[in-house]
């Protein structure tokens, strides 16, 4: 049985001491995606160990924390939103410690799993939390900063690994979260509200069935290059994902306390917003992981060079994003979102076409800031976009059904890149990777494009000038169709 939220009194902390208790673990957690990219041949020779072993380091994080983030946004709604992003804190925090601990591999996959579980409890709380923690009025600016620090902490992975195993050494890498979390504790303690959703029994069978469901897909995603697509047990995996899910979307139908209500589906801006952050994450990720090779087998690049050499791509949004949520009440997240896939659709594909074994880095930096241009364009609209039709009391749920979307996007795009990389010939030598590399970067390219004519159908997102005029706080915005 449900019942109404009881939220208690809003308290309103200074507009920047919110965002960055929001935002501050929120980086750490995205930041871990794929920062360990770049330490992966210093733990084989270190520990030992084997490539199959080295794929689990960022596997364990990546599944774990897809299958466990519905679930965590349920828990926030009937536990407390702050109190769930607390322990997520302090639980990433542990893994972290755990796994510079580690001194063989399979502590360093079990912590890493510990490390997803914790960020499960951060990433979808943290821009519920920031939404119901500042005025209406700059809701537009604290999102479009947010989104501009989430994109940056998974673009910013590989540079920050790079950079710290060739200062340090990897136990650093899971070192430096330690002060984070420690910081971030205290801060989000005194700075953000406990706000609740519907105060309800926890959907255990719709948890179930997603968690189980998220972990087969991106279980067989992440193995289906190695063990082929049409090996059995992908097959099978990947039949038994898809059957879960259905099954979950039908619970969800009956259970009285649905872990994602499906009413949310009916509003045109979240499924239109889901879809094309599937999309996006698909195309840009997936095609970075390719480009940072090409950076080091073809360029000949140190990973830390190869990194460093992205920055106009992977920096951009940090300034674009928070220009963007100023802007989108006036403009409307429809035409940023649009513009921006295209930007970056358009970018991959120039950056497709120009890939030589000769090519001087210096023409790929217009196609890099293009498409970092892009990035900005899209994170924070469409953070916008997910929540601006719903109200307060649906924002953890919305926002862990888009991350979870996200994650599956990041994990399938990269797969499926790698795929077609293989598949055209392509292997890890300057002669041998350009022509494999370009019909990849080519498909990350036809999936942006193809983003930005979903897009279309977003409603225009500009705010209502009555809305925009009044400055009760406790009013939410209203958008216009």
């Amino acid at each position: 049985m449900s019942v109404p939220a009881t939220t208690p009194p809003v308290r309103r902390r200074a507009f920047g001491v919110v965002l960055a208790a929001a935002s501050l673990p929120m980086f750490m957690a995205t930041l871990d995606n794929l920062v360990m990219t770049n330490a992966l041949p210093v733990l084989h020779s270190e520990l030992g160990a084997s490539v199959e072993e080295l794929q689990w380091f960022v596997n364990a994080y990546t599944l774990v924390f897809a299958s466990f983030i519905l679930v965590a946004a349920a828990l926030g709604d009937r536990l407390g939103r702050r109190t769930v992003f607390l322990v997520g804190i302090a639980v990433f925090g542990i893994g972290s410690v755990l796994a510079a601990l580690s001194v063989d591999p399979g502590q360093l996959i079990a912590a890493r799993a510990l490390q997803g579980f914790g960020a499960a409890g951060v990433l979808p709380l943290s821009l519920a939390l920031l939404s119901g923690g500042v005025a209406p009025e700059r809701r537009p600016l604290a999102i479009g900063i947010w989104g501009g620090v989430s994109g940056l902490g998974v673009a910013v992975g590989p540079l920050v690994g790079g950079a710290v195993i060739e200062g340090w050494n990897w136990q650093a890498i899971f070192w430096l979260n330690v002060p984070v979390a420690l910081i971030a504790i205290p801060l989000a303690w005194w700075a953000l509200n406990n706000d609740y959703g519907l105060r309800a029994r926890i959907d255990v069978v719709g948890a179930l069935l997603a968690g189980g469901s998220v972990l087969a897909l991106v279980h067989a995603i992440v193995r289906g290059n190695d063990d082929g697509w049409d090996s059995p047990s992908v097959v099978l995996e990947l039949a038994v994902g898809g059957a879960l899910m259905i099954t979950f979307l039908w619970w969800q139908t009956r259970a009285k306390a649905p872990l994602v209500p499906l009413r949310l589906f009916r509003d045109r801006s979240f499924s239109v917003t889901n879809i094309v952050g599937f999309a996006f994450s698909f195309g840009t990720f997936g095609s970075v992981f390719i480009l940072i090779q090409y950076m080091q087998v073809v360029g000949g690049s140190s990973p830390l060079e190869a990194a460093l050499r992205t920055t106009p791509w992977t920096l951009a949004p940090m300034f674009i994003a928070p220009l963007a949520g100023i802007f989108a009440p006036r403009v409307g997240t429809r035409v940023l979102m649009v513009a921006g896939l295209l930007f970056q659709g358009v970018a991959l594909g120039w950056i497709a076409m120009i890939m030589s074994a000769t090519l001087d880095y210096p023409q790929l930096i217009a196609p890099f800031i293009l498409a970092g241009v892009g990035m900005g364009l899209v994170f924070a609209p469409s953070a916008t976009a997910l929540l601006a039709t719903l109200g307060v009391i649906d924002h953890a749920k919305a926002s862990g059904v888009n991350s979870t979307v996200r994650e599956l996007g990041v994990a399938l795009g990269t797969a499926v890149m790698t795929a077609v990389f293989v598949s055209a010939g392509g292997q890890l030598r300057p002669d041998l990777y350009v022509e494999a590399a370009r019909p990849a970067v080519l498909v990350g390219a036809g999936v942006l494009l193809a983003a930005t004519v979903v897009a279309l159908w977003l409603p225009a997102g500009r705010s209502a000038p009555a809305v925009a005029a009044a400055s009760a706080p406790s009013r939410e915005p209203q958008l216009t169709p």
